[in-house]
């Protein structure tokens, strides 16, 4: 019979809540940027999966793999961004797939929202390094 993991300490209970406060930090803080720039904080998801470059052209299955999402919410999110004029699709070379690209308004929109939160990505990285 195995021990089982071994009994938290007082730091690793700090560790934890300063971690948890750093992540709810940075996701309040995600929400109230993306919509100072038009975005929903589901939009301002969907736009940043779609503009990181992978290597390849996102689908709408590739996103809800990324985003843990289901692919029926995924083509909702799609379809509401794109009547919304932020992303517009196009035929993939294997002429089955449709491949998301952002629009000039969705390029936009999303660009201020990333440049305006490096700070709060720069305070999140401090927080999840290992501590010395």
């Amino acid at each position: 019979m195995s021990a089982g993991p071994p009994e938290p300490t007082d730091a690793d209970y700090r560790e934890a809540a300063a971690l948890r406060a750093a992540l709810r930090r940075f996701m309040r803080t995600s929400e109230e940027v993306a919509r100072r720039h038009g975005l929903t904080p589901q939009r301002y998801l969907l736009l940043v999966m779609i503009r990181a470059p992978l290597g390849e052209v996102a689908t709408v299955g590739e996103l809800a793999g990324r985003m843990r999402l289901a692919q029926g919410a995924v083509s909702d999110l799609v379809a509401r961004a794109e009547r919304a004029g932020l992303l517009g699709r196009r035929p993939l070379a294997d002429g089955r797939s449709l491949g998301l690209e952002l629009t000039p308004e969705g390029a936009r929109r999303l660009a201020g929202a990333v440049a305006e939160l490096g700070p709060e990505r720069a305070a999140l990285r401090a927080a999840l390094s290992p501590r010395a």
